[in-house]
């Protein structure tokens, strides 16, 4: 890949990455509150699944600290 090609797809890149920057409205924000939004919908779920999983492995794991295999950490 020679100077110029370089220079090429640095920016294609640079130019991909602000085309995913966008503004948010006053009125679409509300939208984008709404839960099935969110990275993880079921926090709740999510952490009794972990905790379930951990504790049956006897591992720490990444969100806790570590306990036995009965689940009573």
């Amino acid at each position: 890949m020679n100077f110029k090609q370089q220079r090429l797809f640095v920016l294609a890149l640079l130019l991909m990455t602000l085309y995913g920057c966008q503004t948010v409205k006053p009125w679409e924000k509300g939208t984008l509150a709404k839960e099935s939004m969110q990275g993880d919908p079921d926090p709740l779920k999510t952490a009794l699944r972990q905790h379930s999983f951990f504790s049956k492995e006897g591992s720490s794991g990444w969100a806790s600290s570590g306990g036995g295999g009965c689940g009573c950490n």
